[in-house]
């Protein structure tokens, strides 16, 4: 039983499951049709969570600036693939799990980059709604934002000539790279962290961490993270 809910503020009923989905995301994270979440890795790990918990799952979409708080008026349960300072709110959080890779790609027209410092006052594509802790850390007031409202349009400003730099995920790149959607010539992408992102839960879920934690351990034990993972490769 899966259900997609877009825009729709209904509690968690017993029994199921409500996993909450940022609609900026892209593949292999998500794919929408009608705010309805139909692929990816959230739609995957949400089911496989379900399964694990013995519960049914519900897809909760949303835009980004709604999720924290839906998330914390307890209109969903989980919102995975986040870091607690990624998200401003009071929610408890599940063990780390799910790999993600943050990188800054340049085009071949500009120098790259070595190292995150020579990016200082540079601007630098970025998603609005979005928070980059490290390049805040390392550039500090010399991090310039070049907000858009996605990253597949930061890499069209980039194509464009707007932009000789963005930030983006690795496997969202790598996924673009198959796919045949980067049509520019860039350098290797340089790596500014690798995360082990959780799943935040929220205070008036039904649901304890210490389960939540526990079917997070049954999908890495029996090898089910690892199969979603390797699907989108």
């Amino acid at each position: 039983f899966i259900q997609a809910s877009a825009f729709a503020a209904v509690p968690p009923a017993s029994g199921e499951l409500v996993v909450l989905v940022d609609t900026a995301t892209e593949m292999p994270m998500s794919r929408f049709e009608h705010f309805q979440l139909v692929e990816g890795v959230h739609k995957d790990v949400g089911e496989a969570l379900a399964l694990a918990l013995g519960k049914k799952v519900r897809f909760l979409a949303l835009p980004r600036k709604r999720i924290a708080l839906a998330l914390e008026k307890g209109e969903a349960d989980v919102l995975c693939g986040y870091q607690p300072d990624w998200l401003a709110g009071k929610f408890t959080w599940s063990q780390p799990f799910m790999t993600q890779v943050e990188v800054v790609l340049t085009d071949r027209g500009a120098v790259r980059p070595p190292v995150i410092g020579a990016l200082a006052s540079q601007p630098i594509g970025t998603v609005f709604g979005y928070r980059y802790p490290n390049l805040e850390h390392d550039l500090g007031d010399a991090f310039v934002r070049a907000d858009a409202p996605s990253v597949e349009l930061n890499l069209a400003k980039l194509s464009a000539g707007r932009l000789h730099h963005m930030s983006a995920i690795l496997s969202w790149f790598e996924y673009r790279q198959r796919q045949g959607g980067v049509k520019i010539g860039l350098h290797p992408p340089l790596v500014v962290a690798t995360h082990r992102t959780r799943c935040a839960l929220s205070t008036h879920s039904a649901l304890a961490t210490r389960d939540l934690d526990r079917a997070i351990e049954k999908l890495l034990a029996d090898g089910s993270m690892a199969a979603i993972e390797a699907r989108y490769r």
